[in-house]
């Protein structure tokens, strides 16, 4: 918004100040022309005072009376006022004046002069008048010249040609003193001489062309004023008076009365200096109206462009606020595409069932929604047409990829399904052969093919887990955590460098989750088998934290670098949609996607001496605890006698082997090392036995009375009843009564072991995940299309 309302405003005060400039530049020629008008003036003034002084000193210079020093005397003063009103005028000057630098020197140079000049003409006897009178000849030139400058570089015409029009006037009135000194030297010389005749001519000559000249530039009035001047007795006397002269010829003397002609000419440059002075009045007064015009016109500029430039910053100002609303909007609008709508369009397109999305149809609804200013007809409205159009083609692209994807993960889950079918029929063949089989290495090899299969149903788990449906199966009881750590173990290639460490056995994974947390656990060990050295061993604990359960599953390789083990956990964190990047990475794929879909974390990490560390966390909410009765005598658990009577157990080194397709009795696979050793009493010297780790926990279970400190012959245990009723059905009592067939009437529920049974409570309405529901459809599917045939035996054709 800035640069919207500082880039006219800078043109408009770029332009308003040459505008001020100029207007500034002509008040302030107005102003000089003003003070060079009243200069001109009083340098018209000077001048017509230095003729009566120039013809009261040739008048001086004939006669030398009392009169004529006072008359002299007279004119000098009129002088020395005349001089001291031009140079206060005179100072007043710009500085810049140097056009009339030079004149003006000169000027001061002759008034600077008078002194000496005028002290020659009272002291001088006989002098010469035509040489006194020469220097103030020079000295009035330069001051017309000084007013015939003052029209130089003036733009206003009619002021122009009044000034010049006034210098005409002065120029007229010094042809009359001329006129006069030239008469004056030849009615005292006592003949006319052709030099005197001469200047005579030309001083009337001079006279007229002036005359001429103002006429010529003088408006109407100022013409009338002239007709006015150049009326009355004296013009007449004037008139006859330069007729005799005129007719008088050289060598002759003039019959001219010379007081007379000094009275008269100085009445006609009397009458002249008048008209020049109203003549410069009126000069001054036009300057005067020009520059108080000039004035007002650069007030009024500079008030215009003040206006303007507050009218301009106003309007920019609004129309910048407008377009950086707009812009704002437009922004706001095109983030929350860029970082709401467009990810959350996204994420629902990687949701299941995408597959049936109408591209087109989705991207016309959310462009629709997004509120981008694409109405207007502006630049702002293209700019939002555009986006739209770009938000559109990014959502149909987004779609047609989500669609493209939801095919390939379908074609996924069908041909995963039907390979499932074949390896399913695999493992029953493989079961079926190895019920007979009786040859140890050939039973050995068949197990080889039957973890085989099992990978190979793995792989076609994975699949379907890329294809975004479970992969578990319908149970209905809670499995212990080591039983799912010995399923997860059976589906792995290298399951005999597999170690089962510390495992809590009170808990168990939840009926829903149990095949998918298989499925996790047999990817991370599989992997870490996989990149480890082919003697080395991987390590697996479980070790339940009360609201979670820490499965840490440990190799020896070579360990990943931090790079490396970033993108890993991000892959982990964030797993991709399916794509080939994810296939031929699948094994990390999926488990992301099954502990994104479990809500449990997998995280990769160095190992406490080397290679790396695989930690799942399953969360509370798939964990389940297990009582006592159920994991305490669990198949591969010692019971507690057994425990105290049995000696150390040998090193255990486990050998798990092949569970797929084998009944369910025999898949249980041994325990890991429950046993710890413990030390000796203070009062015994025996070697040290094992005992269970649990002994402490389920001490309470087996309380002997102690009566004088030694055991009491009578002991009892809360599973005491149900093993009385248990051995009571070794031998049951035939019923005496019989039916009317004659058959022996069963009492209900008479051999029924306590605790073997448990009566379901009412359940409670719960939320079914549809997902969960799918995955368990899937599953009956599954067991349906796979059911077992009976097998012909093709031995007996």
């Amino acid at each position: 918004m800035r640069l919207i309302v500082a880039a006219p405003l800078v043109a408009v005060i770029g332009f308003a100040s040459l505008a001020l400039t100029e207007s500034a530049q002509q008040t302030g020629r107005a102003d000089d022309l003003r003070t060079l008008a009243q200069v001109g003036a009083e340098a018209g003034d000077l001048a017509y005072r230095l003729q009566r002084e120039r013809i009261a000193a040739a008048d001086l210079l004939t006669y030398a009376a009392p009169e004529q020093q006072d008359a002299f005397a007279v004119e000098m003063a009129a002088t020395d006022d005349a001089a001291a009103r031009y140079r206060r005028q005179r100072d007043r000057l710009p500085a810049d004046a140097d056009a009339n630098r030079s004149l003006l020197r000169r000027i001061d140079a002759a008034l600077d002069g008078l002194a000496p000049l005028r002290t020659q003409v009272r002291t001088a006897a006989h002098a010469s008048v035509s040489a006194m009178t020469f220097s103030y000849r020079i000295a009035i030139a330069d001051l017309i010249n000084l007013r015939e400058n003052v029209s130089h570089g003036v733009v206003n015409a009619r002021l122009a040609d009044g000034i010049r029009a006034s210098a005409a006037l002065s120029k007229t009135a010094e042809a009359i003193g001329q006129q006069q000194v030239a008469v004056l030297r030849a009615a005292v010389a006592g003949e006319l001489t052709p030099a005197m005749q001469q200047d005579i001519t030309a001083a009337r000559t001079s006279y007229t062309e002036s005359s001429l000249s103002f006429l010529a530039l003088a408006p109407p009035d100022w013409s009338t004023w002239w007709e006015q001047a150049g009326t009355g007795k004296e013009a007449l006397a004037l008139q006859r008076m330069q007729d005799d002269v005129s007719r008088a010829q050289p060598g002759t003397r003039l019959q001219l009365a010379t007081p007379a002609w000094v009275s008269t000419t100085q009445a006609r440059a009397a009458r002249l200096a008048d008209l020049r002075a109203r003549v410069d009045a009126a000069v001054l007064d036009d300057v005067r109206a020009a520059h108080a015009d000039q004035r007002r016109r650069a007030v009024a500029e500079a008030v215009g462009v003040l206006l303007a430039l507050v009218l301009t910053a106003l309007v920019t100002w609004a129309v910048a606020r407008q377009i950086t609303r707009r812009l704002r909007r437009l922004r706001d609008a095109a983030n929350a595409v860029a970082f709401e709508q467009l990810p959350a369009v996204v994420a629902q397109l990687q949701q299941p069932g995408s597959a049936a999305v109408d591209p087109h149809k989705l991207a016309r609804q959310q462009a629709a929604a997004a509120a981008l200013d694409a109405s207007s007809d502006d630049e702002i409205g293209e700019l939002g047409q555009a986006f739209s159009a770009v938000h559109q083609a990014a959502i149909r692209t987004a779609a047609g990829q989500a669609v493209m994807r939801a095919n390939t993960a379908d074609i996924f889950i069908h041909l995963s399904r039907r390979e499932q079918r074949l390896v399913d029929a695999v493992l029953a063949q493989v079961d079926l052969v190895e019920r007979d089989e009786t040859d140890p290495d050939r039973l050995h090899q068949l197990y080889a093919l039957d973890n085989l299969a099992t990978r190979m149903g793995r792989i076609n788990a994975s699949l379907l887990v890329l294809g975004g449906v479970g992969v578990g199966r319908v149970r209905q009881h809670d499995v212990p955590l080591q039983q799912v750590l010995q399923a997860a173990l059976s589906q792995i290639e290298h399951y005999a460098r597999i170690r089962l460490g510390m495992i809590d056995g009170d808990v168990a994974v939840a009926a829903k989750t149990v095949d998918e947390v298989v499925h996790l656990l047999a990817e991370l060990m599989d992997n870490a088998t996989t990149y480890s050295p082919p003697g080395s061993e991987t390590w697996v604990s479980g070790r339940s934290l009360g609201d979670r359960v820490i499965v840490q599953i440990s190799d020896e390789g070579v360990g990943l670098s931090p790079q490396r083990m970033e993108q890993l956990n991000e892959l982990l964190a964030h797993p991709p949609a399916i794509d080939v990047a994810a296939v031929r990475a699948m094994g990390l794929v999926v488990v992301g996607h099954l502990a994104a879909r479990l809500g449990a974390t997998v995280q990769l990490r160095r190992g406490p001496r080397r290679g790396t560390l695989a930690e799942a966390t399953l969360p509370g909410a798939m964990i389940r605890s297990l009582p006592p009765e159920e994991y305490l005598l669990a198949p591969g658990r010692l019971s507690r006698r057994a425990a105290r009577t049995a000696g150390p157990p040998p090193p255990y080194q486990p050998r798990p082997e092949p569970t797929a397709g084998r009944r369910p009795a025999e898949r249980t696979l041994p325990a890991a090392p429950v046993f710890r050793p413990t030390p000796p009493p203070p009062d015994r010297g025996e070697a040290p036995t094992e005992e269970l780790l649990i002994f402490e926990q389920v001490n309470h279970w087996f309380q002997a009375d102690v009566v004088n400190g030694q055991d009491a012959p009578e002991w009892s245990s809360p599973a005491d009843d149900a093993w009385r009723t248990a051995a009571s059905a070794h031998a049951p009592e035939v019923a005496t009564t019989t039916t009317t067939s004659g058959l022996p009437k069963r009492q209900p529920q008479r051999h029924l072991v306590p605790g073997s049974v448990t009566v379901p409570q009412q359940q409670r309405s719960e939320y079914r995940d549809p997902a969960q529901v799918a995955t368990a459809m899937a599953a009956y599917a599954r067991g349906v299309a796979t059911r077992r045939r009976t097998p012909i035996n093709l031995g007996n054709n």
